[in-house]
């Protein structure tokens, strides 16, 4: 046993117990149908909830994370240039002065572990991430790229924060999204695309009183501009799905009318910014989630003073049992049992970076290197 095993292995048991224990979800659960005769008087809101730091999904998402954090000035390692004390160094996530270390020990973020059966789609607003992987490909993107990384039949990432600049601060915001892959294409090579920042469309509404809305359109459609196409294997790659990664911004008192979707498909709307958000006349409060009736316009409206940040997670369900245990996404006991043998027995390729908290030199810019060698930049 290396001495790099035992953290490895005490990672993914706190891991696993921080993201959920063996759940198992019924199909039920997540497919939601709506007759065509269904009454147009009904509401289409439904269903609101506070949310916290892990937001639940509808299939065939399996759950999103806010992260906002409002780092410090960097040191010399790319950490903060402040007291670490108080703190529980490796499982940082209560937060303190603004900011936490997650699993990170010298620079903040999440080191090497793996993943299988699933996707992650990171939509970085804010800040920086440095990723590096188990197929020897590495990369850094932020502020508006987009990282769809599909973990297949298995492969080991770190997502690390470098706090690049020394003489301000670091804030950073970020959305990581899970996935989830069909029975058919949990074993697929893993892949991971980049959807640099200015390769995404933003769909610019100004409504009747010269309010603007921008929509960023990550996955999916809208008005005729399409987002760039997902990794081949992901449930979003076939358009009849309808899977959409909106992220919505809206001046205050503007107003914009989410399109209706196809029949059947589970759609839900994140208010993670700005003050009262109106869906159809009905209040929204800051900081709460709804599920939208699909096959129905819905009228937004931003009210109060500041703007309004909207995420929407669509999709047609995959309406397979899910068994999650930790990094681990697949259809039952047995895969998930065998998963863990397998990463025991291969390390899913191994680690070839120095560190498990690999973060790349400071006067890079983004990039993505791909394990076969080959250099992607954003243009």
């Amino acid at each position: 046993m290396s001495r790099q095993e035992v953290p490895r292995r005490g990672f993914i048991t706190r891991m696993a117990a921080g993201v959920s224990a063996a759940l198992v979800v019924p199909v039920a659960g997540f497919i939601k149908l709506f007759g065509k005769d269904q009454d147009m008087n009904t509401p289409t809101v439904k269903n609101i909830r506070p949310l916290g730091f892990q937001w639940d999904t509808a299939d065939p998402f399996l759950f999103c994370v806010h992260h906002e954090d409002f780092f410090p000035k960097g040191n010399a390692e790319m950490g903060p240039a402040a007291s670490l004390q108080g703190r529980s160094i490796g499982d940082d996530f209560i937060i303190k002065d603004g900011w936490r270390m997650y699993h990170g020990d010298t620079v903040p973020g999440f080191p090497g572990h793996p993943h299988r059966g699933f996707e992650t789609i990171t939509v970085v607003r804010r800040g920086f991430v440095d990723h590096a992987d188990s197929m020897g490909a590495s990369g850094r993107y932020g502020n508006g790229d987009v990282q769809w990384m599909t973990a297949g039949k298995g492969v080991q990432h770190s997502e690390m924060f470098p706090l690049l600049k020394e003489d301000e601060e670091n804030p950073m915001e970020l959305f990581q999204i899970w996935l989830n892959l069909p029975a058919r294409n949990k074993m697929v090579e893993p892949h991971f695309k980049m959807l640099w920042g200015s390769s995404i469309p933003k769909v610019r509404h100004t409504d009747a009183a010269g309010k603007t809305t921008t929509v960023e359109v990550m996955a999916g459609s809208l008005d005729g501009q399409k987002a760039p196409s997902p990794p081949p294997d992901s449930w979003a790659s076939d358009p009849v799905n309808e899977v959409a990664v909106w992220n919505i911004m809206m001046e205050p008192g503007a107003l914009f009318t989410l399109p209706k979707c196809g029949e059947g498909i589970n759609r839900t709307l994140y208010f993670y910014e700005g003050e009262t958000l109106m869906l159809d006349g009905q209040e929204l409060p800051y900081y709460h989630a709804a599920e939208l009736v699909p096959d129905r316009d819905v009228r937004l409206e931003c009210k109060g003073s500041k703007e309004a940040g909207i995420l929407i997670l669509q999709g047609r369900p995959i309406g397979e049992t899910v068994m999650q245990y930790g990094p681990f996404v697949m259809n039952s006991k047995d895969e998930i049992r065998q998963a863990f043998e397998d990463y025991h027995a291969t390390q899913f390729g191994g680690w070839p970076w120095p560190k498990y908290g690999q973060v790349h030199d400071r006067g890079l810019g983004r990039f993505a290197k791909h394990a076969d060698g080959s250099l992607e930049e954003p243009t």
